[in-house]
């Protein structure tokens, strides 16, 4: 196994409003646990001219940050829907691709929250069919296998926290959680 130093973290933090002292809060989080923490830089709106220019940029520095990371820590907290970050999702999957141990978390303000098909019910108003089956609006399937998130994200987990938080986006809980987990595991 190889030695885990550095953790990429993944999550809605790039896009809060206080960005840089959250990831830096983070980053202070794992250093306590022996590690390093990598984090995206903060979301601010560019130049329309170069936007493009500034996405590939953007793109190529993570993906550079993911290579670097020996594991990583994913905030799967739902995020402007019931589910999370569609960028966290990308680069967990990234870091599974990768054959780097993933670790995830993830903030709900109410228990009735911790289930994905609650989220799901909750967001886009789905119900069950005559089966007994969950189905959006457009009469789509909704996972519903009791898991606080899909399938590809929990299973893909070596652990995955959920923690009941007033503060959805800020809390650190799950993370310092998560380090815990990976100082087992590091060994």
């Amino acid at each position: 196994m190889r030695p885990v130093r550095s953790l990429w973290l993944a999550g809605p933090e790039p896009w809060l409003p206080d960005a840089g002292p959250h990831a830096a809060r983070q980053r202070a989080l794992c250093l306590n646990f022996g590690f390093t923490g990598l984090t995206a830089p903060a979301i601010v709106e560019s130049d329309p001219s170069d936007s493009e220019i500034r996405a590939r940029e953007l793109y190529t520095e993570r993906m550079a940050k993911l290579r670097q990371a020996d594991a990583g820590v994913i905030n799967l907290t739902p995020w402007r829907g019931p589910s999370c970050a569609a960028s966290a999702a990308f680069e967990a999957g990234v870091l599974a691709g990768l054959g780097k141990p993933v670790f995830a978390y993830l903030n709900v303000a109410d228990e009735i929250e911790a289930e994905y098909v609650d989220r799901v019910e909750a967001h886009v108003g789905a119900q069950r069919d005559e089966a007994g089956v969950w189905r959006d609006g457009d009469g789509c399937v909704v996972e519903d296998f009791g898991l606080p998130e899909t399938v590809m994200l929990w299973a893909e987990a070596r652990r995955l926290f959920v923690i009941i938080t007033e503060d959805t986006l800020h809390d650190l809980t799950g993370l310092e959680m998560c380090l815990d987990a990976l100082a087992l595991y590091a060994e």
